[in-house]
């Protein structure tokens, strides 16, 4: 038997629209971890903040693996090791900040089991906090708190305030740092070169699994990469339309438990 390596994004594709782990879906994936396939969360939250998944689905008993920070830290369950990661050149972080400061933005990024920010929290921070289980704190001097390493800012407004944000921030920095939205109100500024298709290439070497046992699935902005990267790409019935036209597969919605038809189908 080929080892595959089902990936799986947590919100929106992993849990249904009550933010939970359906029965079906859970004894699915578990069918899978026991004959044997590496199972991956792929997720744009801070590595606190799949914890709670990853503990319902036992992954740290079966070799798993979560990509953070939209796979800008990966981590191996079983021993909590982190095996690769790539963090932000500090010298952006001022003048990212600035830019939030000058346009409304809110701007926040993780210490340990805390979101930090140095902007008025806005219910979008809130939202944030409450999905992942962490604190939420405002910070003094926010660029010169941040002296630990740091592997995602995420950036907070409205729709159409995001989608500028996103369009202006990329034509000044495309060429030294990766950003766009996982949702129309989030924006993620990561290292350059960070997202889960490049992340999942390089756990799919350290494992020695080939790119054509790579089943991944999602259903979001930040998925569209590795939707495109594996050799199936899954979309839920309730994703974006750029995902479901990078498709290889439409799978019945998060709140059909449609990993279970994904898993059916390729496992």
């Amino acid at each position: 038997m080929d080892k595959k390596m089902l990936v799986l994004d947590i919100d929106g594709t992993l849990t249904n629209s009550k933010k939970e782990i359906t029965g079906a879906t859970k004894a699915a994936i578990t069918k899978v971890l026991k004959d044997g396939h590496v199972v991956v969360i792929a997720s744009g939250r801070p590595t606190p903040g799949t914890k709670k998944v990853c503990e319902e689905l036992e992954l740290h008993k079966y070799n798993g693996y979560v990509l953070s920070y939209n796979g800008a830290r990966i981590t191996r369950l079983c021993d909590n090791c982190v095996v690769h990661q790539k963090v932000l050149d500090k010298k952006y972080i001022p003048e990212i900040f600035d830019y939030c400061v000058k346009n409304d933005l809110g701007m926040m990024t993780y210490e340990d089991n805390d979101a930090i920010t140095g902007t008025r929290i806005d219910e979008y921070m809130e939202l944030e906090a409450r999905i992942n289980s962490i604190g939420l704190r405002e910070v003094q001097n926010f660029t010169e708190y941040v002296t630990f390493p740091v592997n995602k800012c995420l950036l907070t407004k409205e729709d159409d305030g995001a989608r500028l944000a996103c369009e202006e921030l990329n034509e000044k920095y495309k060429d030294c740092l990766s950003i766009y939205r996982s949702e129309p109100f989030f924006v993620e500024i990561m290292p350059k070169g960070v997202d889960k298709a490049a992340s999942l290439e390089v756990l799919r070497n350290i494992l020695g699994i080939e790119k054509e046992n790579i089943v991944a699935c999602g259903d979001g902005f930040n998925d569209l990469s590795m939707i495109k990267y594996a050799h199936v790409g899954v979309c839920m019935a309730n994703g974006c339309d750029e995902c479901k036209e990078a498709a290889d597969y439409i799978a019945p919605s998060n709140d059909e438990d449609g990993l279970c038809a994904v898993i059916a189908k390729f496992f």
